[in-house]
């Protein structure tokens, strides 16, 4: 299962989806594609806006600068996973701690 964890300007996602066979998994094509397009679009406005590491099975993503566009595009990258989360309960679990 993929977990997303939203810790005030911490995201964190880990793990897999397993839903399908490696390079078949549609919720793992999904998150990813989610996640990268929303980072890059970040990176590309503001490049001191955001820093990320990936790890084995892990990735962090920080905001270090917080402005509406930015915002707006951070809680459209979650509203997303939400969303893949509802169409795929067993695959991708979302939630945001305060």
């Amino acid at each position: 299962m993929i977990n997303v964890v939203r810790k005030k300007n911490i995201i964190e996602i880990t793990g897999h989806a397993n839903f399908d066979d490696y390079g078949k998994d549609i919720v793992c094509a999904s998150v990813s594609s989610i996640v990268i397009t929303t980072v890059n679009g970040i990176l590309e406005l503001n490049r001191d806006s955001l820093k990320y590491e990936e790890k084995k099975d892990k990735l962090i993503i920080e905001v270090l600068k917080e402005d509406k566009v930015i915002n707006v595009l951070i809680n459209n990258m979650m509203n997303l996973l939400y969303e893949l989360s509802e169409n795929y309960p067993k695959n991708i679990k979302v939630r945001e701690d305060e």
